[in-house]
């Protein structure tokens, strides 16, 4: 965890022989791939470009930082190399004992090494790619954290947003209905007044995975993320609505959400895997100050088809949130919780060891709806605790062996969803509802003592048999 900033942490990924640099790839021809094919590989480095042409040598991007389980593991101290379960139960056990520390607001720091206002300001001079073919604009946050004021409590949200270039001052940010930044806008708008924002497009990743983390409303991610780093994050007030931002942070840019004034967003490709959206308006935000480092690093995570490496990596920390959550409504004997690749948040298993009637009902009920898995969910699957609920194959067996349709599926209709879901009719945008599926894939519970028998081999057969003919099965290393 020694490290202060982004820079410091890209030494430390450097030195894990985890970062890549790549100079001269042009920002719509050749980031965009490169991006998604490293993020696609699942354990793919993070790639740092610069030399970009038509733009200043020193104005880099960042892409992929947290896409694999070892570079979060560096980004929050918990070792490195252990399995996808292992860092479950760390993170389970961070989230348990965290304690959030409130942020240090500084005088200075690197963030203000420049400042740029009003007239001077032109976003085309920073580089925004093109991060899918049929992106219909560019995207310069895409890693970012979004920074705003709830106008009641007073309380600073940090989220991740998607941020597109709408002209030479002016960008447009999408937050679903339902997001902490749209619920305080919506405050504000009410009144017939413009929101403050601060858009950090390049900072240290738990910054950004604070930002993408579903806390309660009303808890800073700003505290959150010096919990995490147990050290408090250093903050210094904007020249224009005095909103903390990063005082390490590499770019950031300040303005205000317009009340009245759209513009077309879109399309976008989405984290689900598809231009589900399509074109839409969405309030512009004016740019009137950027302020920057000297050679800053702007952090790109643009969406792809699933399965990718940062759905695996944000995955431990949604997992863990959901099965604290589930915990703290009282109910017992959950013993874990995955988000499987292929669904990301539409697909979450949870094994349980029964241990009452209606255990598994109420386990896939609580974890369908809790604040950390209630957006854009479709399919709860809760099985006994000899499934491996890190292994689909396991889990998908289970749901064809132990499930019967007419008995063992329970719908919620009406949920919590977005226009970015797929299956969200187009142009529903006012109205956003998906349904759940609830499949209890544990044996009924009136069969215990009468369970048939699985047909495996045991743990201790194993390893002696691999111990014997491993070598000759696998070759020499017996990785199997």
């Amino acid at each position: 965890m020694a490290y202060d900033d982004l820079r410091d942490w890209l030494t430390q990924v450097e030195a894990m022989g985890d970062l890549r640099h790549i100079k001269g790839a042009h920002l719509d021809d050749d980031i965009g791939p490169i991006t998604e094919i490293s993020e696609r590989s699942m354990t793919g480095p993070a790639v740092l470009f610069s030399d970009i042409p038509g733009f200043d040598a020193g104005r880099r991007i960042l892409v992929n930082p947290i896409s694999s389980l070892d570079r979060v593991a560096l980004t929050v101290g918990f070792p490195t190399g252990l399995s996808k379960a292992d860092y479950c139960d760390l993170w389970l056990e961070k989230t348990r004992t965290i304690t959030p520390i409130p942020p240090r607001e500084v005088t200075h720091g690197p963030v203000m090494e420049n400042v740029i206002r009003d007239g001077d300001v032109d976003l085309s001079s920073f580089p925004a790619p093109i991060w899918h073919r049929g992106d219909g604009g560019r995207y310069i946050g895409t890693g970012c954290v979004v920074i705003t004021r709830d106008p009641d409590d007073n309380w600073i949200n940090l989220g991740t947003y998607r941020v597109m270039v709408a002209g030479r001052n002016q960008v447009t940010i999408y937050a679903a209905p339902g997001k902490h930044l749209a619920i305080a806008r919506d405050k504000l708008f009410e009144q017939g007044k413009p929101m403050p924002v601060a858009i950090s497009l390049g900072h240290d990743p738990a910054i950004f995975m604070g930002g993408s983390t579903p806390l309660p409303y009303g808890q800073s991610e700003y505290d959150y993320v010096g919990g995490l780093k147990n050290q408090a994050i250093d903050v210094l007030p904007c020249e224009l609505s005095g909103l903390p931002i990063p005082a390490r942070s590499e770019l950031v840019l300040e303005g205000e959400i317009s009340p009245t004034e759209k513009l077309p967003e879109g399309p976008f490709g989405e984290w689900p895997g598809y231009y589900a959206s399509g074109e839409r308006t969405e309030y512009v935000t004016t740019i009137r100050r950027i302020y920057h480092r000297n050679a800053p690093i702007m952090v790109g995570t643009p969406p792809t088809k699933p399965p990718t490496g940062v759905g695996t990596a944000l995955g431990t920390v949604r997992a863990a949130r959901v099965r604290e959550e589930i915990r703290k409504a009282g109910i017992p004997d959950v013993k874990h919780v995955w988000f499987h690749e292929f669904g990301s948040r539409f697909f979450l298993a949870v094994s349980i060891k029964q241990r009452y009637a209606g255990h598994a009902a109420q386990v896939g009920h609580v974890a369908t709806m809790c604040q950390g898995a209630a957006y854009m969910g479709r399919y709860v699957v809760v099985v006994d605790d000899d499934i491996d609920v890190y292994d689909t194959m396991d889990v998908m067996w289970a749901m064809a062996t132990r499930s019967d349709p007419v008995r063992d599926i329970n719908i919620i209709p009406r949920a919590w969803s977005d226009e970015l879901d797929p299956m969200v009719a187009q142009g529903n945008a006012e109205a956003p509802f998906n349904s759940r599926a609830i499949i209890d894939a544990t044996w009924p519970w009136e069969w215990r003592g009468k369970i048939p028998t699985v047909i495996s081999l045991s743990p201790e057969d194993r390893a002696a048999a691999l111990e014997k003919w491993g070598g000759i099965l696998f070759g020499p290393s017996q990785s199997r």
